[in-house]
């Protein structure tokens, strides 16, 4: 089975036991860990993923697993995880998941935006942007970054 092909029949297996769980799939890698292989699997949701749902959700992938052959008869490690905040925000839940983070993101039509998002929907965010809200469709954006804030800083630049 080819890595796309393994790609596509692991999600298979993984998304409903996560839609169960109330949570979505953000991403899966298979990756060589010596004689292993480690699979990792990004999960989030609107409410955060706390450690005992990883846990829980952790146990059901294992036995969708086992009772399959998508990971072949190689052993492997599974590890299921959050995105971080270094995760780029690509998708319209991504920003919405980023409410009163503050984000940078690179304009479509050149130079960048940093601000904190007020709103997001399917079709575009509202930043807060020193003081004034500006609203960006997602097609004028390229993909947005939370910034790691140490102390709440309420101003922010757009930087032409």
């Amino acid at each position: 089975m080819g890595a796309q092909a393994r790609h596509a029949r692991l999600a298979e297996l993984i998304e409903p036991v996560l839609a169960e769980a109330g949570l979505d799939l953000e991403g899966i890698e298979v990756t060589p860990a010596g004689k292993r292989r480690l699979l990792r699997v990004v999960v989030d949701s609107d409410d955060g993923v706390d450690l005992d749902m990883v846990g829980e959700v952790s146990r059901e992938i294992s036995a969708t697993l086992d009772t399959s052959d998508a990971m072949g008869k190689a052993p492997y490690v599974l590890e299921v995880t959050s995105p971080g905040v270094d995760r780029p925000l690509t998708r319209p839940r991504h920003w919405r998941r980023s409410r009163g983070r503050v984000v940078h993101a690179q304009l479509a039509a050149g130079g960048e935006a940093r601000g904190r998002v007020v709103d997001a929907d399917e079709s575009g965010v509202t930043l807060d942007i020193n003081g004034q809200t500006h609203s960006y469709d997602y097609s004028d954006l390229g993909r947005g970054k939370v910034q790691v804030e140490f102390r709440r800083d309420e101003d922010f630049g757009a930087v032409d």
